[in-house]
């Protein structure tokens, strides 16, 4: 009974991703790029989307020019596959102090508002 039990236990442990440190995934995001003065707004483009690096951090653009929102915190609903809402005052610029929240694949009912910070330009050299 006990290598069933021990087959079992490796087969669950093969299936378990390894978790990525913290902050690996903004640094690949903005490999090469050199962090500009902070801006307390960006435009916004029907092109663009605001992507989530954390359930604490937001990027923006592509290219030759990422902004990184840092939240003040977690907010709960701000996830990977989540679709992110804004409140953004006059909807062509994503700004301090606007609200945004999170909602999950199917869910009808969005996460609590958090509010964004500023926003820090990372440019190619």
């Amino acid at each position: 009974m006990r290598p069933l039990i021990m087959l079992a236990g490796l087969a669950v442990a093969s299936c378990t991703q390894n978790a990525e440190p913290p902050g690996a995934a903004l640094s690949r995001e903005l490999a090469g790029h050199v962090a500009g003065p902070p801006q307390s707004c960006v435009n916004s483009y029907p092109s663009e989307n605001l992507r989530v690096i954390d359930s604490s951090t937001l990027a923006y653009g592509t290219g030759r020019t990422i902004y990184v929102n840092h939240l003040g915190g977690p907010c709960p609903g701000i996830a990977q596959l989540n679709t992110i809402i804004v409140d953004a005052q006059d909807g062509t610029r994503y700004c301090r102090g606007n609200r945004i929240r999170g909602r999950e694949p199917g869910a009808i009912i969005a996460g609590p508002w958090c509010t964004l910070g500023d926003w820090t330009p990372y440019r190619m050299p």
